[in-house]
């Protein structure tokens, strides 16, 4: 019988937080608005590991991936959040020393858009899925999507309008997050309009000269920090989602690449519906 060195006592008795497995890809099918959208799913597992322990089981997590994700390609889950709230559950079943799990899916993902001259272009943008949950406790599920944007800077073009009575600015490319705690109301197609409406402008893949000219004057027309750009997601977040209960947590975060610096500019809020609805 081969040895089962995991379970032996580690000579430093410490608790870990997370132990498990990154990187794992996967195909992924998920049940969206009346179709079913087929993601490339890069996968990560954890569970707490106690101070008698010396290893986690690895394996165990590589089998529950093989049963569980493999499974929605035949049966579309009806979110990545369902899909990471059956792997945490089973983990806590397979990991009995454990006291929590967490699983995280994050992929690409793709919308339509229309250009400003109409023409129609499949824009990327990032989508992600967390669940975590403690033995004994109902998990918890978040929605998160990932949006490139462009942000115009309002001081720059102030301080050159006051100048010189000339309305121009330098611009930056933005990259704006949202992790929502969701209880099955929330759509990950709502947040990214969000977030490309708290922007100063949303880009596009595809631009002929006309559609050039017409996003860089709706930004320069619609400026912002990135602390603009946070607070509008928080302000629209509140507006529309209007029965999510106060204890929903909102993770909010803008980064601009600036072209004048070398360095980025970056905001964030971390926060509660609550505490925003005060």
């Amino acid at each position: 019988m081969l040895s089962d060195v995991q379970s032996r006592k580690p000579e430093a008795n410490f608790k870990l937080t997370r132990v498990g497995v990154k990187g794992i890809k996967k195909p992924v099918c998920i049940k969206r608005k009346e179709k079913v959208v087929n993601l490339i799913a890069n996968i990560e597992l954890f569970v707490d590991l106690p101070p008698t322990r010396k290893g986690s089981d690895l394996s165990r997590n590589a089998e529950i991936i093989e049963e569980i994700v493999d499974s929605s390609v035949r049966q579309p889950s009806k979110s990545l959040e369902d899909l990471c709230e059956k792997i945490v559950e089973e983990m806590l079943l397979r990991h009995e020393y454990a006291s929590k799990a967490e699983a995280r899916i994050n992929s690409d993902y793709f919308l339509e858009r229309c250009t400003p001259g109409g023409k129609k272009s499949l824009e990327p943008y990032k989508i992600m899925a967390v669940a975590i949950k403690g033995r004994g406790e109902a998990a918890k599920k978040f929605i998160g999507v990932e949006v490139i944007g462009m942000t115009v800077c309002p001081c720059a073009m102030e301080n050159i309008k006051a100048k010189y009575g000339e309305i121009y600015s330098h611009n930056q490319r933005n990259v704006a997050s949202v992790f929502i705690e969701n209880d099955g109301s929330i759509d990950a197609d709502e947040i990214i309009s969000i977030i490309e409406k708290s922007m100063s402008t949303p880009t596009f893949e595809i631009l002929k000269r006309g559609d050039e000219m017409e996003v860089v004057r709706k930004a320069h027309e619609n400026p912002k920090f990135v602390e603009d750009v946070v607070r509008d997601i928080l302000k629209e977040i509140v507006s529309r989602y209007k029965n999510l209960p106060d204890s929903t947590v909102v993770i909010a975060r803008s980064e601009s690449f600036e072209s004048i610096h070398k360095h980025n500019a970056f905001a964030e809020r971390i926060t509660t519906i609550g505490e925003l609805r005060k």
